[in-house]
């Protein structure tokens, strides 16, 4: 990544947009999966349709934490403390 850039060109600051970058990255892996599940399926791979339903999850998991963060972030909240989960004191994973 450039050091220079925080936003001058794109007008969304660095950190905001990497948030958006990652939860685009973790719902383009999640339909990625998708695909990779139904390969499994047809070729009657349960255990790798099961590891790849796992990680499918993982990804929907991310994708919600990263848009709760933002969601904080543009609201206002800035940088307050973040759980193990990704997501604040009183914030919830929305679908």
């Amino acid at each position: 990544m450039s050091t220079s850039e925080t936003g001058h060109v794109t007008g969304t600051q660095d950190k905001d947009y990497n948030i958006i970058w990652f939860v685009e990255a973790c719902l383009s892996n999640a339909l990625r999966l998708e695909q990779y599940i139904a390969d499994a399926e047809r070729d009657g791979d349960t255990e790798l349709a099961e590891f790849f339903r796992r990680a499918q999850g993982e990804s929907r998991k991310g994708a919600e934490q990263g848009k709760a963060l933002l969601r904080q972030r543009l609201a206002g909240g800035g940088t307050s403390s973040v759980d193990e989960t990704g997501l604040g004191p009183t914030d919830e994973a929305v679908g």
